[in-house]
């Protein structure tokens, strides 16, 4: 199960409270806080869209940029010695760090697939 949903290139996360009997969850990848909540499924679905809606709604009444999430520029701190390393792989093939990791990342995740 994944506990993820996707609507208009928004991430939302799905958690549960035994507690309170209730599916809950927020928007990932951004800074402003756009929560939802449902007792079942169907309504943490419609609850989810509605946020984002009303969301994109207000930026819209108060013409600003929605924001988004996942832009493509991230940081990564790895150790110096292994930042040599690949710097070096980059230099010697022509290629930018940039691309290098891209191309790692993406290998990375078709193996996993």
């Amino acid at each position: 199960m994944k506990n993820l949903m996707e609507y208009k290139g928004y991430i939302g996360s799905v958690e549960f409270s035994q507690d309170d009997c209730l599916f809950y969850g927020k928007v990932q990848g951004i800074r402003s806080l756009i929560s939802y909540e449902g007792k079942n499924a169907e309504d943490l679905v419609n609850d989810f869209h509605g946020a984002v809606d009303d969301y994109l709604e207000l930026c819209t009444e108060e013409g600003k940029e929605p924001e988004k999430a996942y832009k493509g520029s991230f940081n990564v701190r790895i150790s110096p010695e292994l930042h040599q390393k690949i710097a070096i792989y980059a230099m010697e093939h022509d290629i930018s760090l940039n691309s290098f990791v891209e191309r790692s990342v993406e290998k990375e995740l078709t193996a996993v697939s």
